[in-house]
């Protein structure tokens, strides 16, 4: 299924195809994004870089990036080295999100759709994964957004969770504008949101002075604050250029990267550092727990609609980078239908995860998945700059480049090899390796990740001749 060469949004013959379709013409046009993974063509690019900001910062300000940020705290830290630990790991996680990203308006191309050029036909392993991940992510924050929903409005659970996941779902059809559009607004909102939030919350709460880990205990918590933090920024790195690909290719390169790491970095630091200052008083991770940390009434709904908000934000982009993921791996259905596909996915697993009582042991499995990125992102930027070489410096030409030849053993092997070598560097509540043990709790499975398949790849596919 190769990327083709398109006109118009058409094969060079003129065919119609499931991965083609209507595309957004201009910044506001609101009307259903049929178009799949074929590239955007020049002609139907538009828009400047200072959106990409808004995109990446307005999905990140949940309550969960809240919760999670009550981690160093918990781990021992004081406040000033969790912080520290926050600032050092989203940094290290959005640097290659934001590098990424610069692809989109180059090649017209989402994420997954460019990954067939270094996987070739093995691209099946990273875009099943990232599907199955899209749709968890789904019912993870939709679980606490359709409860926020629910106790908004006194509905049962089930019916705020299918509200959630209809509005999601409605978004990841309308497509690639509609998201952007409401980024932009929710940027502000739930800015102003969580600044009510957090001078609520932080009334009367003083951040903690002088922690309890020491010696080693404390290094090894400071590394794993760091990598969860990590974790969060490069979760974003298989979307990255689905949220570019309209931009024109003359957009500069260096203000796409600075905006969409300033976007990921100022939200993710931010709501990590409202977790670490509230770490004392955040212990009720759910919806009820917000209501009742803001004294319920007027504030609390402000609240709960705020949590809600932040869900579909998240969501609409899974659903959006979902569909784009199902179509890599060859399912030949339309992008909306594939969007409305996992948003319906995702309401029966929010509904058995809360029956269940299972949030904590899927935010683990969900945790474990994501040490597939690293691998990942390695091979593929590796793959970038081998193709970048023989290029000499001349524009990239996508169709030109997919029509080289591309074996799937090297990055499947290195993939395999660095995903193996990281599991003793692992430390989740489902497992902790050997090596994660010995250090004192410290998890440095992701960073072990990219350097393995970096080494493993790197000489595979760079001994490669120029025409390869």
């Amino acid at each position: 299924m190769p990327l083709t060469h398109v006109s118009g949004g058409l094969p060079a013959d003129g065919r119609q195809t499931v991965f083609d379709g209507r595309m957004p013409v201009a910044a506001g046009d609101l009307r259903v994004e049929t178009h799949g993974i074929e590239p955007v063509p020049e002609s139907n690019r538009y828009g400047g870089p200072g959106r990409l900001f808004s995109v990446w910062f307005a999905p990140n300000l949940t309550m969960t990036g809240v919760f999670t940020g009550t981690v160093g705290i918990a781990l021992g830290l004081d406040f000033a080295t969790a912080l520290a630990a926050v600032v050092l790991g989203t940094v290290l996680g959005a640097v290659p999100t934001a590098y990424l990203g610069t692809w989109g308006s180059q090649t017209g191309a989402g994420q997954l759709p460019l990954a067939r050029l270094a996987f070739g036909r093995a691209v099946t392993v990273p875009g099943i994964l990232q599907w199955l991940s899209s749709v968890a992510w789904d019912a993870l924050i939709g679980l606490f957004g359709g409860d926020a929903l629910a106790r908004l409005c006194g509905w049962p659970f089930w019916l705020g969770v299918l509200a959630m996941m209809l509005a999601q779902g409605a978004l990841g059809v309308l497509g690639y504008e509609a998201i952007h559009r409401l980024q932009i607004v929710m940027t502000f909102v739930l800015a102003g949101a969580f600044a009510l939030i957090a001078w609520r919350l932080l009334d009367g709460v003083h951040p903690v002075g002088a922690g309890t880990a020491h010696g080693a205990d404390r290094a090894g918590a400071f590394v794993l604050t760091s990598t969860i933090a990590l974790s969060l920024a490069l979760s974003w790195a298989p979307y990255a250029s689905d949220f570019s690909r309209y931009l024109p290719r003359t957009t500069s390169r260096p203000r796409m990267f600075w905006f969409t790491l300033l976007g990921l970095v100022v939200s993710f630091v931010a709501v990590q550092a409202l977790g670490l200052l509230g770490a004392s008083v955040l212990t009720d991770q759910t919806a009820a727990g917000v209501d009742k940390l803001l004294g319920g009434g007027v504030l609390g709904a402000f609240g709960l609609l705020a949590v809600a908000l932040a869900a579909l934000c998240s969501n609409a982009m899974n659903d959006y980078s979902g569909s784009l993921a199902l179509q890599t791996v060859g399912v030949r259905i339309p992008r909306p239908a594939a969007a409305a596909l996992a948003a319906a996915l995702g309401f029966p697993l929010v509904l058995w995860m809360h029956a269940a009582d299972t949030t904590a042991r899927f935010q683990n499995v969900l945790l474990f998945v994501g040490y597939w990125i690293p691998g990942f992102v390695a091979i593929v930027i590796v793959d970038w700059i081998a193709r970048a070489r023989t290029r000499d410096g001349a524009a990239i030409d996508l169709a030109a480049e997919t029509a080289r030849p591309n074996s799937g053993w090297p990055p499947l092997l290195a993939f395999a090899v660095a995903f193996a070598a990281a599991v003793p560097f692992m430390d989740t509540s489902l497992y902790v390796g050997p090596v994660a043990a010995a250090l004192h709790g410290a998890d440095l499975s992701y960073y072990v990740a990219f350097l393995v398949a970096l080494t493993v790849y790197a000489p595979l596919r760079l001994r490669r001749r120029p025409q390869d």
